[in-house]
């Protein structure tokens, strides 16, 4: 096991809504595991398949599955008993982050911290993995703490108040979005579209459906 991806639900869903699930597969044959845990494929399977408009996208995704594509955590030897212990972990630091009139906000899911215990339990035994979320806030609480304050009072129209001292230790995390994945797919010819606006229309494609990726981003991307 060389390296894995770790897929939370948003970069999963977006992919299936854009028809682009067979990235997946791409990805998969050139020797990269991908792993998801137990609670995204509830917000990518068990949810969705109970709700037409999304259920051919959920019967897809569980193909994968089935397929063994895309595996669970524990399909690795990780113990589900460590994963929920770290993925409980992790929820509370990020859950008591913020707070507004004495009172923790929650800005995080139980699958995205998920995510990330696997990621935490990978790096501890040397594997190296990438995490796919397309959620800005989970990669901001990670990656520049500091900014989160500005980014949730803009969220939530009020004054807060950031309690970093328990994410000291957060840099060992790496993440990438649907964005980069479709940048990655396009270049690595997983994707044959003959256009030259190909790239251009892939990456707008993420961004309509739900990827945090600024214009500006998607600028810089189009001339790399």
């Amino acid at each position: 096991m060389r390296k894995v991806l770790i897929l939370d639900a948003g970069p999963i869903i977006n992919l299936s809504m854009n028809g682009l699930l067979e990235i997946f597969e791409k990805i998969y044959q050139k020797g990269i595991t991908i792993v998801i845990t137990n609670y995204v494929y509830q917000e990518v399977v068990d949810r969705p398949s109970h709700i037409p408009r999304f259920e051919l996208g959920a019967l897809k995704i569980k193909d994968l599955i089935e397929k063994g594509i895309i595996k669970f955590a524990t399909d690795l030897g990780l113990a589900q008993q460590e994963i929920e212990s770290e993925t409980q972990h992790w929820l509370r630091i990020a859950n008591s982050s913020i707070r507004s009139d004495n009172h923790s906000i929650e800005i995080v899911s139980p699958a995205e911290m998920s995510c990330i215990a696997i990621s935490h339990i990978l790096n501890k035994k040397g594997i190296e993995n990438i995490i796919a979320i397309d959620e800005r806030t989970t990669r901001v609480l990670f990656e520049k703490p500091e900014n989160l304050r500005d980014l949730m009072s803009s969220k939530l129209h009020r004054n807060i108040s950031l309690n970093t001292r328990e994410l000291v230790d957060t840099k060992e995390f790496r993440f990438i979005r649907s964005s980069e994945l479709v940048y990655v797919a396009i270049k690595k010819g997983f994707i044959e579209i003959n256009d030259k606006h190909a790239l251009e229309a892939l990456l707008y494609a993420t961004k309509f459906k739900g990827c945090s990726v600024s214009w500006e981003e998607i600028e810089q991307m189009k001339k790399l």
